[in-house]
């Protein structure tokens, strides 16, 4: 049994491992957001600060990992059997969420994970701890501290009103008092901004966090605590004379400088509070152990865990091994930078592409903000509305941000490490698990709406994508305690069998994950690059890539609507589906271009601008083009799919000719395309106009086969569509064609 019981140890410290991997990636956003979106440094230095902070922030975690113990449930009311299989079941859950999340780039909360799976675990055993009692009279309060795990959560929720609420405000007056032309005001401000940063920052990581640290004593406490008062106003005084005096001298910029030092504070805060959600669970599962073997009974499931009531703590060379194994991830991880692209997106001070689609309750906000800000306007004299305008004017920071390609400046990104920081080591001073990734997402949410940076025409898609992660974390929170629960049942119900199974499919949900991830972050890069390389292109540079590319969709055109067809004929439902899905991929490559016209028209110099215009009507046509294919493919599908009659073989006949027909004049014009030889137009009109009276006549011999009830109703109808859409094809296939003819002739002509 002590064999058994080893091994369970080391698979939770082996989970303990691949947690820290997957939890670093999802929560690395936290701390590196503000750095990188103000670019305040070369990326390598950020890691460098970011690396150091989490190391050091690993030490002031000791006090955290009491959560994982008794924060949840009543340790006392479990045997040390009981106590474990929750440990596995927490651990094997929290594993394969996470990486769920970081696979599709969206931040989710490592503590509200943790949390949930705890209590739906141990409420699972309590369940069946209540059922096999033989009076079967306790209640579920005997096993669960729902007071404290109400509280953990009541402060989760409310963390996130307040990081949003204090998060606007903060950032609202420092735009007021710098401007985005902050470059002046901080010449007479900056050092005392600087000291106030500092100072807060010094306060509530070092006096607050040194309660949870590994390494200091009672007497040091005790001094700290004593000299608070002292040890503030030096810091406060101090850090302004420093940093003016630098300023003077070496020219020093005080912003990047807090930044810095805001970002190794929030990599050390992150450490320290959220380090319980990785290894807390194995951790406390080893002190189980321990007291399992030490006092020397047989039978696990008589033995009781009061020993987790007690403080224990930490060794710190587990501690840094955990800090060790972050630091190694963030510097590989490929996932983090994917999810701290998601943020960077929805906060950014420009437009251009979303994410993110509109939604129904997004566009009710922002109409309800657009009648406020129309009431304000009311109430405030102009002479005040011009004051604040002014301080909110961009102009010239839009030069600098598209010199350094910034998603923020320098003033909003130390406001959001200033104020996460700070509410984060106020959670972890109190021994609150605050969820570090509500805290910072909502902070830089909240400056993303002082700053203006949700204007008219990204609001409904900014406030969309906050609406979609918020609604992950509830899903989180919901599928961490299902999954948990079903997890422990399995385990105590199936045992080592039980064990084996889950841990084959947590393998298999991470490396089938990790092949998503690669596909999609393979077709993202694909993508920027290509758009960057279009960017970058000039003059004639952008008439060759506009003809490879419409080359390249009028080739996929022919292929996909070929394929359709076929499958139609054939009622071959996985080629179908299969299409159906290279459809969609087409669709988003089309849309892909048409939203990125904005960079492909700058790139035109004054002699070829008038071309510009041609551009996008190619841009248009394509996307209909593709458009046709899913509004012909979509009904084929479900007519296959529904077991439907199959078409006649009159018909079957007929779209065989027509498929023909359609390869051919695909093929003509893509010859025409690639050549840049337009003459042949008025022959492939022509042909288009006998494919035309080829669908005329297709559609009069339906009509005849309907009046003769030869052909049902469903058949009938999808026969229609088909020549309708096979139709519309056709149109836009000559208009691609004219469209490019156009655009083509303009930028050579100029040249």
């Amino acid at each position: 049994m002590d064999n058994f019981y080893i091994f369970v140890v080391a698979l939770l410290f082996l989970l303990a491992i691949s947690d820290l991997v997957v939890g670093v990636s999802n929560d690395a956003v936290n701390f590196l957001n503000s750095a990188i979106g103000s670019k305040v440094a070369p990326f390598r230095v950020i890691m460098i600060i970011s690396a150091l902070g989490i190391l050091v922030g690993t030490t002031f975690s000791s006090g955290m990992m009491e959560v994982a113990r008794k924060s949840i449930f009543h340790p006392e009311s479990f045997y040390f059997k009981e106590i474990m299989i929750i440990f596995l079941a927490v651990m094997l859950t929290d594993i394969i969420l996470l990486d769920l999340f970081n696979t599709f780039g969206l931040p989710t909360s490592t503590t509200v994970s943790i949390v949930f799976e705890l209590l739906g675990a141990a409420v699972a055993i309590s369940l069946i701890k209540i059922s096999n009692s033989p009076e079967g009279t306790q209640d579920i309060s005997e096993y669960i501290n729902s007071g404290k795990a109400l509280a953990i959560i009541a402060g989760i929720l409310l963390s996130v009103i307040i990081a949003f609420t204090i998060g606007t405000l903060v950032q609202y007056l420092a735009r007021m008092i710098f401007s985005f032309e902050y470059e002046k005001t901080l010449k007479y401000f900056g050092s005392v901004w600087g000291g106030i940063a500092i100072t807060a920052i010094t306060y509530f990581i070092l006096i607050k966090g040194a309660k949870g640290s590994s390494f200091m004593t009672d007497e040091t406490l005790i001094w700290i605590k004593s000299k608070t008062l002292n040890i503030l106003v030096v810091s406060f005084v101090g850090w302004t004379v420093v940093l003016q005096v630098l300023n003077w001298l070496f020219k020093i910029k005080i912003l990047k400088f807090i930044v810095l030092v805001g970002t190794f504070a929030l990599a050390m805060a992150f450490a320290g509070n959220d380090l319980v959600n990785f290894i807390g669970v194995p951790l406390a599962g080893f002190e189980s152990f321990k007291a399992y073997i030490a006092s020397g009974s047989g039978d696990p499931g008589m033995l009781t865990m009061e020993v987790l009531q007690g403080k224990v703590q930490t060794p710190t060379h587990f501690l840094l091994i955990a800090g060790i194994i972050m630091v190694v991830t963030l510097w590989l991880s490929k996932k983090a930078r994917s999810v701290t692209k998601t943020e960077l997106d929805l906060s950014r001070q420009s437009e251009g592409i979303e994410r993110f689609e509109s939604s129904f309750v997004a566009r009710a906000i922002v109409r309800g903000t657009i009648s406020t800000a129309s009431f304000m306007k009311w109430v405030f004299p102009i002479s005040v509305q011009k004051i604040i305008n002014k301080r909110f004017d961009r102009r010239a920071y839009e030069k600098i941000r598209i010199e350094k390609g910034i998603s923020f400046d320098l003033v909003r990104a130390s406001v959001n490490l200033t104020v996460a920081s700070i509410l984060i080591a106020i959670g972890t001073s109190l021994k609150l698990p605050l969820s570090t990734t509500y805290v910072t997402f909502m902070v830089a949410m909240g400056t993303s709406l002082a700053d203006r940076a949700w204007g008219r025409e990204s609001g409904v898609y900014r406030i969309t994508g906050v609406i979609t992660v918020i609604g992950g974390w509830f899903f989180t929170a919901l599928s961490a305690f299902t999954f948990s629960f079903l997890a422990a049942l399995f385990i105590y119900w199936a045992g080592l069998v039980g064990i084996i199974v889950l841990v084959g499919l947590a393998i298999f949900f991470i490396i089938k994950a990790q092949a998503v991830f690669k596909i999609r972050d393979e077709e993202k890069k694909r993508t920027e690059e290509k758009f960057i390389a279009v960017a970058e292109l000039k003059g004639k540079g952008i008439a060759h890539s506009c003809r490879d590319n419409v080359s390249a969709i009028i080739i996929s055109l022919s292929k996909l609507y070929y394929l359709v067809i076929t499958g139609l004929k054939n009622e071959d439902r996985k080629l179908l589906k299969k299409t159906i899905k290279d459809i969609k991929h087409l669709n988003l490559q089309t849309k892909d271009m048409k939203n990125n016209v904005y960079s492909i028209l700058k790139g035109l110099d004054d002699d070829t601008m008038e071309a510009g215009q041609y551009y996008v009507q190619v841009l248009d046509y394509l996307r209909e083009s593709a458009h046709c294919l899913t509004y012909l493919s979509e009904p084929i599908f479900k007519h296959i799919d529904n077991n439907h009659k199959p078409l006649r073989t009159v018909q079957k006949n007929n779209l065989t000719a027509l498929n023909e027909e359609i390869s051919t004049f695909f093929n003509f014009i893509l010859d025409t395309v690639k050549k840049d030889k337009f003459d042949a137009i008025d022959e492939i009109v022509e042909k288009q106009q006998l494919i035309l009276d080829q669908l005329n006549k297709l559609r009069k011999k339906q009509v005849k086969m309907i009046r003769k009830e030869e052909a049902g109703t469903r058949i009938s109808l999808l026969y229609f569509n088909t020549l309708g859409e096979t139709k519309n094809l056709v149109l836009n296939a000559v208009n691609i064609l004219k469209a490019q003819r156009d655009f083509i002739n303009q930028v050579v002509i100029k040249h």
